[in-house]
């Protein structure tokens, strides 16, 4: 009898060991264990997800459309991933590349701005006024003339400005259209006058009876461009001119500094140039007469010869008959050699007075020499030079750097290689001054002038960016001491419990079976009571029993 006791009471144990914790668990700590599971679940979760995300900063806002895809080819190029925000009018770029990518893009040109043309047309309203129409069309023609502009190889950006009149009836009365435009040109590159014509015949050529005096150039430091036929009052040169002063000046310091780079270095001089150019335009007439001098005949030009006389009256004389009473003979006059008498008596006659006269005039060619002289416009009248030498600066063995000064004999060496440089002209005015003098260095700015670290942009950023992770780890470590934590040492102490009340179980002697023996539940209590007091005094111990049955190691 007390085998098949035995026998059906052994199982008993086995079967109780193998029952799960978390079936022994109260149903608090079950509950409690469920929501910090769940919880630690939530925060890995917008961990990942934060971690693809990451921290975004908007890179430019309000772009069209054509310089938002522009935008987003560069960087698609530069491989800087982005985002749309705003519904697309936004693009956002990682806050750590804002910076650098807003330089990158600028190098670049971009954005370019929004220029809008004649597409205006295409979103007419129904029940728009007359100057609203009028209006746009003007928006769409500045934009179209923007862009035909903008085509130019030299200019960066451009602005055009239409003045359109209202037309009325009455011609008389019509104002005439004008226009303005604003251009911006790439460092180092000018426009010379056939560009600048084109343009202004571009702009007067797209509105109808636009005279082209009527059309303003102006390039982006305010300097008037369609006016550089005419010369600038006050100084009298035009832009071609001045544009020819400024090229003969940067010629002569290119000299200057090529004759002395290699002697003091590349960084250790400065030099300028003022040329004073003379475009004056002056034309001389000359003429000079060669007397008729020396051995060699002179060349008649003209022989004039004129001659007069008269005769008084005779009375008649000598034998009358034939001979008298015949008419005197025609005169003769030879034109060389001396003339014939211009009467001649006769026989026997008596002359009774008379007189004669000759006049010769002979004209001869007279030597002449006639000059044009035309002074050639752009000569150089004068130039000045000066030139500045750093100290010789000398660097020790130990690294530190010495500066001395150069002395006379070598001043004067470089002066001279400079007046050679640029063609000195003591007639003509020129002059040169070199001096010798130190160079300041700018100093780096000190650590005390530098900001605070805790205003340092990179910690700012680097803060930002920690925020959002050490708040995620915060509320994790809250879920896992105030609901993971608690369940689990509930479940530690029904362990130790359970476990205790087996071993007393199992080591019970059995009791052979007599009448309805009475329930033991006052035992039990007690053995329960047992279990918790030695989890209060001992609960490391408790705890290895509760790792060893979890492990699957109690006996």
């Amino acid at each position: 009898m007390d085998n098949a006791i035995a026998h059906a009471g052994t199982p008993l144990a086995p079967a109780t060991a193998n029952l799960s914790p978390l079936t022994a668990m109260p149903a608090k700590a079950k509950l409690m264990l469920g929501a910090g599971i769940a919880g630690l679940a939530a925060v890995v979760v917008a961990l990942a997800m934060w971690g693809q995300k990451g921290d975004y900063k908007v890179l430019y806002a309000n772009l069209s459309e054509k310089d938002g895809g522009a935008i987003i080819a560069q960087l698609s190029q530069m491989n800087i991933p982005y985002r749309y925000a705003d519904g697309g009018n936004a693009i956002l770029v990682p806050a750590a590349q804002v910076f650098d990518a807003r330089l990158k893009l600028a190098s670049a040109g971009l954005p370019k701005g929004s220029v809008v043309g004649f597409e205006l047309m295409d979103n007419a309203r129904f029940g728009q006024t007359q100057f609203q129409e009028r209006l746009t069309f003007q928006r769409g023609l500045e934009g179209e003339l923007t862009r035909s502009i903008g085509a130019l190889g030299s200019v960066q950006a451009a602005r055009v400005h239409l003045a359109l009149p209202n037309q009325n009836g009455f011609f008389r009365e019509q104002q005439k259209p004008s226009a303005s435009v604003l251009l911006t040109l790439y460092p180092g590159r000018t426009l010379d006058r056939t560009q600048i014509a084109g343009i202004v015949h571009l702009v007067s050529s797209s509105v109808p009876e636009l005279n082209p005096k009527a059309v303003s150039v102006l390039d982006q430091t305010g300097a008037l461009l369609s006016g550089a036929a005419e010369p600038i009052s006050g100084q009298g040169l035009d832009a071609q001119q001045l544009q020819y002063v400024a090229q003969v000046e940067a010629g002569y310091v290119k000299r200057v500094i090529d004759i002395l780079e290699p002697v003091v270095g590349r960084d250790n001089l400065r030099a300028t140039v003022t040329a004073d150019i003379d475009f004056s335009q002056s034309e001389a007439t000359s003429e000079s007469f060669k007397p008729n001098q020396g051995n060699e005949p002179a060349a008649v030009r003209s022989l004039q010869t004129s001659e007069s006389g008269s005769t008084a009256q005779t009375a008649p004389s000598g034998v009358p008959g034939a001979t008298s009473n015949q008419p005197p003979l025609p005169a003769t006059a030879p034109l060389t050699g001396a003339s014939a008498p211009l009467h001649t008596a006769a026989a026997g006659t008596v002359a009774g007075g008379g007189n004669q006269r000759r006049d010769n005039v002979t004209n001869y060619e007279v030597d002449k020499t006639v000059r044009v002289t035309r002074n050639a416009t752009g000569n150089v009248k004068r130039l000045a030079a000066a030139v500045v030498v750093n100290h010789r600066v000398t660097v020790a063995a130990n690294g530190k750097t010495t500066s001395t000064p150069l002395s006379n004999d070598e001043v004067e060496k470089l002066t001279a290689l400079v007046q050679e440089s640029i063609g000195f002209s003591k007639e003509r005015g020129d002059s040169v001054k070199l001096i010798n003098a130190p160079f300041r260095v700018e100093a780096a700015p000190k650590a005390a002038d530098a900001l605070p670290l805790w205003q340092q942009d990179w910690l700012i950023d680097a803060l930002r960016a920690g925020a959002t992770p050490a708040a995620l780890a915060l509320v994790a470590l809250m879920i896992v001491f105030a609901l993971v934590r608690p369940a689990l040492r509930a479940a530690g102490v029904a362990a130790p419990a359970r476990d205790a009340r087996l071993h007393v179980v199992a080591d019970e002697p059995l009791r052979r079976p007599g009448p309805a023996p009475a329930l033991e539940a006052p035992r039990s209590n007690e053995h329960l009571e047992g279990a918790r007091t030695i989890a209060k005094q001992n609960p490391a111990a408790v705890a290895g029993i509760v790792r060893e049955w979890v492990n699957g190691e109690a006996s």
